[in-house]
């Protein structure tokens, strides 16, 4: 993995919000492989971030220096058709209130942890930064997308008023230890290693396959996520003011920019998993966006770039699966 020029002391008190999750989670393990150990974090029971004076009272309380902004509620298709107020609303809150409360306990940097469903549905490819509010968004996360930009123009309304430092990282599809592997609500690469291993333990002679298996997809292994959130947060000032200027929009891909069909992701996991049997696919399902790939440019011109392949980031989950299950 690539590692950032260390501007960011050791002894520097980082905040990580949601750290029980998938990137959350990974982002802590990588603070600790380099060697931070004034790592902060807090329980949803400790702290309610969708509370404004509970979430300002524990910046009072603990005035951290970074913050890593990976709290989110988050889900796959179906999760999003259903509860759509539940994914515009709770990410809102999150948001606006550690947002607030950074700038109230002058947080030095803060980044901001978004996704690429907040790029328009059917615009180019690969697909750039200010390709940003160019087009409609895929209607099946609509709510979402709209929360997650709703947060980059946070970032850069408190960056043009107040002279924040907030940058807005917007990582391709995330996998591996730490996933949601329920099939109502998980993203596509969880859900196929579940239903992989599951066939395979059953002996079923087939696994549906959610649509028409041709919309193409990038992965990101989460490790390689944390690596390059904490590569941008440890930027030197030089490199890092450049990217959250005022006069521009703070946002940076994070991806391998290589993609693959989902046909060939279920082809690739039931390899790793050692299914043998045939796919159906039950094209009543919904494809969603057809091709999503991110022009990674920026962030490799910064000297970043993800090591972790495709395969082996699935062998890594694979294992991390069947470790949840004994």
């Amino acid at each position: 993995m690539t590692l950032a020029p260390n501007t960011l002391p050791l002894v520097s008190k980082v905040f990580v919000a949601g750290h029980r999750g998938l990137a959350g989670s990974a982002i802590v393990r990588e603070l600790q492989r380099q060697g931070y150990t004034n790592i902060v974090t807090q329980t949803h029971a400790e702290v309610d971030l969708e509370d404004a004076a509970a979430t300002q009272k524990f910046f009072e309380q603990e005035r951290p220096e970074v913050v890593f902004l990976a709290a989110a509620k988050v889900g796959g298709i179906h999760a999003n058709n259903t509860y759509p107020v539940d994914f515009l609303m709770s990410n809102l809150l999150i948001e606006a209130n550690i947002c607030r409360a950074a700038h109230r306990a002058q947080v030095k940097r803060l980044i901001f942890l978004g996704s690429s469903c907040i790029y328009p549905r059917d615009c180019p490819q690969p697909i750039k930064e200010e390709y940003l509010l160019t087009g409609p968004l895929e209607a099946t996360n609509r709510p979402y997308a709209l929360a997650k930009i709703a947060g980059i123009e946070m970032c850069w309304s408190y960056n043009r008023q107040y002279g924040t430092k907030w940058l807005a990282a917007m990582p391709t599809n995330l996998y591996g230890p730490g996933d949601n592997y329920d099939l109502n609500n998980s993203h596509v690469l969880p859900a196929l290693i579940r239903k992989m291993h599951e066939a395979k333990m059953s002996g079923a002679a087939e696994v549906v396959l959610w649509g028409s298996g041709t919309p193409k997809r990038e992965f990101l292994y989460v490790d390689d996520l944390a690596n390059a959130l904490v590569f941008l947060a440890t930027l030197d000032d030089q490199r890092y003011n450049t990217l959250v200027a005022p006069a521009q929009c703070p946002l940076i891909n994070v991806g391998t920019g290589t993609d693959l069909t989902i046909r060939e992701l279920a082809e690739t996991v039931a390899d790793v998993v050692g299914y043998k049997g045939m796919f159906v696919q039950d094209t009543s399902k919904p494809d969603g966006t057809m091709r999503k790939v991110m022009d990674v440019s920026k962030i490799q011109s910064l000297g970043w770039k993800a090591t972790t392949s495709l395969k082996e980031g699935i062998g890594l989950a694979y294992e991390n699966f069947c470790g949840m299950q004994t």
